[in-house]
């Protein structure tokens, strides 16, 4: 039987669609009047507020904006660590990685904003502050994909690097709950590119150990 001839690289259409539609909104949203402009992201915001009030649709559609256009190398990155995620593993698996790090660490926040928030303290703005764009979903792509890696010393190293980085920020006076949350997005990533990982290498040793001795017994079982 003649071996299929590999299939050529897929060229991702997802992530460009993607990028390119929050980039689109983000010029759209930018020429309205400041005040409806605040109050259309604060609407899609993963904030507390909305939450609380059971607004989960917010954990959707908050990927979809963002408050200022995205600068050209933001976007570039964006746009090369989605496409090459989406050429990896497919539009699929890419868009379910995104998500369960957008949405997975949007939970985690809220769930610790909620646990120190103190409602006869002092006004708090940020239980209705704005919170929205990509950047949960893209450390969670970015974590899967560094923690994927077939060779162990770069998996490694490219693992061990970004959880630094991503650390470096929550440690200074300065912190938000934004930068625990792309933490955060980071570690759920690399958790499911380790797992996306053994289960690739688990099926190619076994696509290798099948039949090994099909053909010199006689035995078709």
């Amino acid at each position: 039987m003649t071996p299929r001839p590999p299939r050529p690289p897929r060229l991702p259409w997802a992530a460009p669609l993607y990028v390119g539609a929050v980039q689109l909104g983000a010029y759209a949203t930018a020429r309205l009047p400041a005040r409806r402009r605040t109050e259309l992201l604060r609407a899609h915001s993963t904030n507390v507020a909305n939450l609380r009030a059971g607004r989960w649709g917010t954990l959707l559609t908050s990927a979809g904006f963002v408050e200022e256009p995205l600068p050209v190398p933001y976007g570039a990155a964006l746009l090369a660590v989605l496409g090459t995620a989406e050429r990896r593993w497919g539009v699929r698996r890419a868009a379910g990685v995104f998500a369960a790090g957008h949405i997975g660490a949007s939970l985690l926040v809220y769930a610790g904003l909620r646990a120190r928030t103190h409602p006869r303290g002092p006004e708090d703005p940020t239980p209705h502050a704005v919170d929205v764009g990509a950047s949960y979903g893209f450390y969670a792509t970015l974590g899967a994909l560094a923690a994927s890696v077939p060779h162990r010393g770069v998996r490694t190293a490219a693992t061990a690097g970004l959880l630094a980085l991503g650390i470096r920020p929550v440690l200074r006076p300065g912190r938000t709950f934004t930068d625990a949350g792309h933490l955060t997005a980071l570690a759920l990533g690399t958790a499911i590119g380790a797992a996306l990982g053994t289960g690739r290498h688990k099926a190619h040793g076994t696509r290798h150990t099948t039949h090994p001795e099909r053909g010199q017994s006689g035995d078709t079982r």
